[in-house]
C-alpha cells in the first residue's frame, strides 16, 4: 500500500522507496513488527473472496522483446479499462476492484497487467522488496501495451485506473500514454521524475484520504499539489478529498480490511467508498462513451 516515489533510474526509484517506506515503517501508521525478512520464496496470493468465482480469463500480451500476463473480465465489446495493482502485486483485492468493475453500469472491460510477472507480496517486506525493484518504464511500457490490447480487441476508447502504486502509475499514464481516453487515480501521485502531472493529455480523477499520512505521495499536501499541476495542464480534472479516512480506503473485502488493520488503518466509511465508485462511474462514463 505505501509506494514508492519513482524515477527513471530504477537504481534511483529503489532508494527513494526504500526511504518512504522506511519512515512510514518507523512511524506510527505500520507497526515495525510487520517488517518481517523475507519469506524464503515469494508465492501467489490466494485469489480469494469475490474473486473466488470470477470469469478472468488469462491472456498474454506481447510488447517488443517479452510479454507478460493479463486477466481480462467484462464484456467484449465494452469500453475499456485498465486496472493497476497496490504493491502487493495481482492479489485479491485487485482483482475484486476490476471485477466491480466490470459490473458497474453502463459495462466496462477490465484488463489487469500482471507488471511482477507473477509475483505476490504476502507481508510488508515482500511487497516493499517488489516494488523496490519494479522497472517503473517497462512498467508503463506494460500500461501502453494493455491500452492497445484493449482497444485491438473491442474497446473503442480506454480508460486507467489504479490503487496506490498503480495510482501513480494512472496518473503517469496521462502524461506518457498518448491512446488513453481517462484516468481514475485512488491515493498515488508519480514522482516529477517519472511523469509531470502538467503535462497531462487526458482527463484525470483522482481520490485521496484526508487522514492519508504517506508525505509526499497520496497525503493531502500531495493532493492539493497535484490539483494545481492538473490545472496547469487544461485537462478536465476532479481531486476528491474524503474526511476522516487514511490510504487504501477503496479495500473493503474481509481480507482487505483485516490487512488494513494489520497495517494500524482502523478507520472505515462505506459511504466515502461507495460515493468514489459513484464519481468513478460517471467520469469513465463520461469519457469513454462511444
Amino acid at each position: 500500500m505505501v509506494a514508492a516515489l519513482v524515477s527513471q533510474s530504477s537504481a534511483a526509484a529503489a532508494s527513494l522507496s526504500s526511504r518512504i517506506i522506511g519512515r512510514a515503517l518507523s512511524g506510527s501508521l505500520v507497526p515495525s513488527s510487520l517488517a518481517r525478512p523475507l519469506s524464503p520464496a515469494f508465492r501467489r496470493s490466494p485469489i480469494r473472496s469475490m474473486a473466488d468465482s470470477a470469469p478472468f480469463k488469462k491472456i498474454q500480451i506481447q510488447r517488443e522483446n517479452t510479454a507478460f500476463d493479463a486477466y481480462v473480465i467484462g464484456k467484449e465489446d465494452a469500453p475499456g479499462i485498465v486496472v493497476l495493482q497496490e504493491w502487493w502485486g495481482v492479489d485479491f483485492e485487485i482483482k475484486n476492484h476490476a471485477q466491480k468493475i466490470s459490473q458497474l453500469e453502463p459495462g466496462f472491460k477490465a484488463l489487469i497487467p500482471d507488471l511482477y510477472r507473477g509475483k505476490v507480496g504476502l507481508d510488508v517486506a515482500e511487497a516493499q522488496h517488489l516494488m523496490d525493484g519494479l522497472d517503473w518504464q517497462g512498467a508503463v511500457k506494460d500500461i501502453h501495451a494493455s491500452v492497445n490490447w484493449l482497444k485491438a480487441n473491442g474497446s473503442k476508447k480506454v480508460g486507467v485506473t489504479g490503487f496506490c502504486m498503480g495510482g501513480a502509475l494512472s496518473i503517469a499514464s496521462s502524461v506518457l500514454v498518448p491512446e488513453v481516453d481517462a484516468v481514475v487515480a485512488f491515493y498515488g501521485v508519480p514522482s516529477s521524475e517519472l511523469a509531470d502531472p502538467a503535462k497531462a493529455k487526458a482527463p484525470v480523477q483522482a481520490h485521496f484520504g484526508e487522514r492519508d499520512n504517506f508525505v509526499g505521495f497520496s497525503d493531502v499536501t500531495a493532493a492539493k499539489a497535484l490539483e494545481e499541476k492538473l490545472k496547469a495542464s487544461g485537462v478536465p480534472y476532479e481531486v476528491h478529498i474524503y474526511p476522516g479516512i487514511g490510504h487504501a480506503f477503496m479495500n473493503r473485502s474481509p481480507e482487505g480490511v483485516k490487512r488494513r488493520k494489520s497495517m494500524g488503518m482502523e478507520d472505515e466509511d462505506e459511504a466515502a467508498v461507495q460515493l468514489a465508485w459513484s464519481r468513478f462511474t460517471s467520469w469513465m462514463t463520461r469519457y469513454l462513451s462511444p
